[in-house]
């Protein structure tokens, strides 16, 4: 199976809780989450603005209601905009309120891909390093489609956020 196919069919199963949404940009129209939200139903996917600060704050008081939010990143560039919220917010929110609330979220921080046009030093910046040195939840860096599956199947149970490091030069790697 495909590295894509794995993300697909793991939201595909994250879907059947009626609490999950789908949380990001071009997620109705576009890419569709790079194709992995084209058979998830529209009335589970929140379409936001680009604002990726807003989406983070979004996905964390939706999390804190009960809701079971998939909070998509299409780039880590783009994740730079969510960091107020990310690092001042959902990352603390245990302490901050005195261990009476969490946000368990499944955060997927994509890496764009170099190919077939290699973009640059914008949209294909990697900062998971940065990111499992700075959050407190769960950060996985799967780079294989074992390593892959294992992390959507702990995800999936979520207790806190965790985050998943995709990379779209893995997507057709089987």
């Amino acid at each position: 199976m495909k590295y894509k196919d794995i993300i697909k069919n793991s939201m595909e199963e994250i879907a059947k809780d009626e609490k999950a949404i789908f949380i990001g940009y071009n997620l109705k129209h576009g890419s569709k989450g790079y194709g992995s939200l084209k058979d998830i139903p529209k009335s589970k996917i929140l379409e936001s603005p680009v604002a990726e600060n807003l989406m983070t704050g979004l996905a964390t008081g939706m999390a804190i209601e009960g809701f079971k939010p998939v909070l998509i990143f299409e780039r880590h560039d783009f994740m730079l905009n969510a960091l107020d919220s990310l690092v001042n917010y959902l990352d603390k929110l245990p302490i901050l309120s005195n261990q009476q609330y969490n946000a368990p979220m499944i955060i997927r921080a994509v890496i764009g891909s170099m190919n077939p046009i290699n973009p640059g030093p914008q949209h294909s910046q990697d900062f998971s390093d940065f990111f499992k040195a700075r959050f407190n939840f769960p950060v996985y860096d799967p780079k294989n489609t074992y390593e892959l599956k294992h992390s959507y199947e702990y995800a999936k149970k979520f207790k806190e956020p965790c985050m998943i490091i995709e990379r779209r030069d893995l997507y057709d790697k089987e």
